[in-house]
């Protein structure tokens, strides 16, 4: 099954055969996604459907965890209320999830910028506790700079070099004083590990809900650090940190790193847009430079 045969009357026939009450809410497609398909249903739900994902590891993950770490955190996220099943209708994983009000950051603002600083570190130090032994482990995320170099390098000789500029010295020296610092010694925490514009919504200016815990898993908070520089508007990094008050220099220091890399990744993204090419978020390129700028000018005291 393709993408576009994801339509609406399939997500209708899904909840009518699966959980007959919902069918007949109101269903509208919601515009982004990639490996999963958001549709709003009704004011307050929203059917979560498996398309680009190659297998439901992100769904379980979600439906398995969220419940027991939505009470604790102090910003909306996605909790799952129903379970969609695989059937001969759609072979693929599906959720019905809480709707988290508000817009996406990549097609919004964010104009109280120590409002948001607090809300995000207030958000961080709330999910950044140790994780049970049982909680999942990235494979693709959650290393150390020192092993991500490939990626860098990746997307540092991707990007067009006009749109970096005289930068790409500066933005290695970043990346390789992250590699150079201590890695994360202390016991793994809870990490959102996909903290980018998209997967972050605002209302009235500020942070209003976080979604997207697919990506989730215990380890380096570093990962989520990033956030600082890749949402944050600019001259509210340092009000952020003291916040969040949890963050040593060699956490700081990858945390920086890493929001050069995500930053050049944004910026990827957007080229892949501007020239048309699938998965391409022309919006991302604006949010990536921006976000490069304040990862080199705005060091910490």
């Amino acid at each position: 099954m393709t993408t576009s045969e994801i339509t609406a009357d399939l997500v209708r026939d899904l909840l009518r055969d699966q959980h007959p009450d919902l069918a007949d809410l109101p269903l509208r497609e919601v515009d982004g996604g990639w490996g999963n398909q958001m549709w709003r249903l009704g004011s307050e739900l929203a059917v979560r459907i498996q398309r680009m994902d190659t297998t439901p590891d992100h769904q379980l993950k979600e439906r398995r965890w969220l419940p027991l770490l939505a009470p604790r955190l102090p910003l909306p996220v996605p909790v799952p209320v129903r379970d969609g099943a695989p059937s001969a209708r759609f072979p693929k994983l599906w959720t019905v999830m809480t709707w988290v009000p508000g817009t996406p950051l990549d097609h919004g603002s964010i104009t109280r910028g120590e409002h948001a600083a607090d809300a995000l570190a207030a958000f961080l130090r709330a999910l950044h506790v140790d994780a049970p032994p049982d909680a999942p482990v990235s494979t693709d995320r959650g290393a150390h700079p020192r092993d991500c170099t490939d990626g860098f390098e990746h997307f540092l000789g991707s990007v067009d070099a006009e749109a970096i500029g005289r930068d790409a010295a500066d933005v290695r020296a970043v990346w390789d004083d992250a590699v150079a610092a201590p890695a994360w010694r202390s016991l793994p925490v809870w990490v959102h590990g996909d903290l980018h514009p998209a997967n972050v919504v605002v209302a009235d200016g500020t942070l209003a809900g976080v979604v997207d815990f697919g990506d989730l898993f215990a380890g380096d908070p570093a990962w989520d650090l990033a956030a600082a520089w890749l949402l944050l508007p600019a001259g509210v990094t340092a009000r952020f940190f003291a916040t969040y008050a949890q963050a040593d220099e060699a956490t700081v220091r990858r945390a920086r790193g890493l929001a050069a890399v995500k930053s050049l990744f944004l910026m990827l993204m957007g080229q892949n847009g501007d020239r048309g090419l699938p998965g391409g978020k022309p919006a991302w390129g604006p949010a990536g430079r921006a976000a490069l700028d304040r990862v080199l000018g705005e060091r910490l005291p």
